[in-house]
């Protein structure tokens, strides 16, 4: 078994979901008291956040190289980055390490391929929303045609991850508004919802929804888990 490095922190709470699914993977592959062998850096979100604010990108770039090498020394096979925005700076991570980057589009939009979907909505942080790294990786690399919703839908959306599911609480409020934001998406021709933030699972259910919603912790939880134990 491979070992997974895992940069977390981004928050903690999706972190956690994080370790919770890959070991259940592992498990559920491998039997008996199998676990995963996982090495995790956990950042201060509190100092994340203020940056993200600022848009001091370059300083975000650097913690975030300095967590993956800290990963690489202590062991790690191959980087896994417990959150969609972060992946921002994943191509300039993946050019200051040495071991391979499980990157969370990517494992997300093979999944969205074998559903045969062509026309994703796409659910975030303002950032992963609105900047290219993400929809754009999405286009190029995969052939598929991103919708967003409209600029003050994006605020909302934005305001519930940072205010509410980042520190652990759950409105219905909150839950009704992101279902009307996702009916809105279906109806300009989604075939499908990515939850491409790293907490919105614990706010939105499949039960709910009646097109196809890829959560991106899950996909990409396990994910690594097949690279882990891939011979």
């Amino acid at each position: 078994m491979k070992t997974i490095g895992l940069l977390g922190g981004m928050s903690w709470k999706s972190t956690m979901e994080y370790y919770r699914i890959i070991n259940e993977t592992v498990n559920e592959q491998l039997g008996g008291l199998h676990s995963a062998e996982i090495l995790i850096y956990s950042v201060d979100f509190h100092d994340i956040e203020r940056l993200q604010s600022s848009g001091d990108w370059d300083r975000l770039t650097e913690m975030m190289i300095a967590g993956a090498k800290r990963l690489q020394n202590a062991g790690a096979d191959f980087l896994v980055i417990g959150t969609n925005t972060m992946h921002l700076m994943a191509d300039d991570v993946e050019r200051n390490i040495s071991i391979p980057l499980l990157h969370i589009a990517d494992a997300t939009a093979e999944e969205i391929k074998r559903h045969n979907i062509k026309r994703v909505g796409l659910l975030g942080t303002r950032f992963t929303m609105e900047k290219d790294f993400y929809s754009g990786r999405l286009h190029k690399k995969f052939g598929l045609d991103v919708l967003i919703p409209s600029s003050e839908d994006r605020e909302i959306v934005d305001r519930i991850i940072y205010i509410e599911l980042c520190q652990g609480i759950v409105k219905d409020a909150s839950r009704q508004e992101y279902y009307r934001i996702i009916n809105n998406l279906t109806a300009q021709g989604a075939q499908g919802i990515i939850l491409g933030c790293t907490e919105i699972g614990m706010l939105v259910e499949q039960a709910d929804i009646d097109i196809p919603l890829f959560d991106t912790t899950e996909i990409h939880a396990r994910k690594a888990v097949d690279w882990a134990l891939k011979k």
